[in-house]
């Protein structure tokens, strides 16, 4: 599942950091999982969720998204290390 948020993350992320080509071939593969609008109930949650660990917004509904289909969060944003249901892994590769 991706919800929507991700897919402006991960588009964002990558035509910035490295080309449109590959930020429209990310969004292109997460296509091929479910895209999760967001709901009342998500967006509430989210808010929820920033106030309690003053987490920013997108940080905050990719969490609530996966907390209500009850799935961890795969992510490298450190921000969110420590955090229940969160898996954060490091953005240095080795080449």
């Amino acid at each position: 599942m991706a919800p929507t948020v991700a897919v402006y993350e991960v588009y964002k992320w990558i035509k910035r950091e490295r080309s449109e080509d590959e930020a429209l071939e990310a969004v292109a593969a997460m296509r091929k999982t479910r895209i999760a609008d967001l709901t009342e109930e998500v967006a509430l949650t989210a808010a929820d969720l920033s106030l309690a660990h003053g987490l920013p917004m997108a940080d905050a509904m990719m969490l609530a998204f996966a907390r209500e289909n009850g799935a961890d969060l795969v992510t490298t944003d450190s921000g969110l290390e420590g955090l229940p249901g969160v898996l954060v892994f490091s953005k240095k590769t080795t080449r």
